[in-house]
């Protein structure tokens, strides 16, 4: 895919990592972003118009339903735009011959391992965001089973948009105390460190159908928070310490089931680019705050 004047189309352009995606672009690539107002994903021939409109070489597909617990009660929504949707990309993308980059979630998982999750474990879903992903993901390969990349990932945070680490920042300067799930294991994952990935992939000659990213490392809700407070009174982005209080997810009570582990394992992706400790990228991203 190697061209110096490569042309990527973007979809689902208000999302953070599509936001990431444009601020950590390499100059010789040009990228045009598109949002719901821009674009009907329900209409396969209006995203053909926009694959030929902008002769795009590539689509990177951020678009997605990403609200956990609301899923729970709005599953045919969830479903619409993380399966029928990206069904429909699939075949403008297969009929117009360019190279689809999609991506998933470590949702798709149940979380029952006490290793990272390889491309090669079997997905299993326990809520309804998981399985309309998983949906979206089985979608795609069947309907290209060339020409198609899923990347899994987890927890993504940045400066943009809605996402854990605002939110803690902002809970930690309106509250004297907070209490954060403990019993729920991750790879937290840095917008630009996936966004840098995904351009890293663009460059490539040819592309396996599934890659796994997140930052090096794992870590509970409850010890990311504390780090991120840690962090932010380091930097002065906070004024004082509050009281962060470990819950279990029983306690916490949320509609959706969560994996209690779902690390996955990026020994794959490395190859191509050197995974940083989810530390040091959240470190460099407070700093920017």
């Amino acid at each position: 895919m190697t061209n110096s004047r490569l042309k990527v189309l973007i979809l689902g352009k208000s999302g953070q990592l599509a936001q990431a995606l444009i601020a950590n672009k390499p100059t010789p690539i040009e990228c045009v972003a598109l949002g719901h107002l821009d674009i009907n994903l329900a209409v396969t021939g209006e995203i053909e118009s926009a694959i030929t409109t902008n002769r795009a070489d590539i689509i990177i597909n951020t678009a997605a339903y990403t609200q956990v617990d609301l899923a729970e009660s709005e599953p045919s929504l969830a479903f619409e735009i993380n399966a029928l949707a990206v069904e429909n990309i699939a075949k403008a993308a297969r009929n117009t011959n360019v190279h689809l980059i999609h991506l998933s979630t470590d949702y798709v998982f149940d979380g029952k391992q006490s290793t990272p999750y390889t491309i090669f474990d079997t997905p299993h879903p326990i809520n309804i965001y998981g399985a309309s992903k998983l949906t979206g993901e089985k979608a795609l390969r069947q309907c290209m089973p060339v020409g198609s990349t899923t990347v899994r990932t987890s927890s993504v945070y940045s400066q943009y948009g809605n996402n854990f680490v605002k939110t803690m920042l902002r809970l930690m300067r309106e509250k004297s105390e907070i209490k954060v799930i403990s019993d729920q294991i991750s790879s937290p994952t840095s917008a630009k460190e996936l966004a840098r990935f995904l351009w890293m992939l663009t460059e490539q000659e040819s592309l396996s159908p599934l890659y796994h990213w997140c930052d090096s490392g794992k870590t509970s809700w409850y010890q990311f928070a504390v780090t991120i407070q840690q962090l932010a009174l380091k930097y002065g982005k906070l004024e004082k310490a509050i009281s962060i209080i470990p819950i279990s997810s029983q306690e916490y009570g949320a509609a959706a089931l969560r994996p209690p582990f779902s690390q996955l394992d990026i020994g794959q992706s490395q190859a191509l680019l050197h995974s940083k400790p989810w530390q040091e990228n959240l470190e460099s991203l407070i700093k920017r705050l």
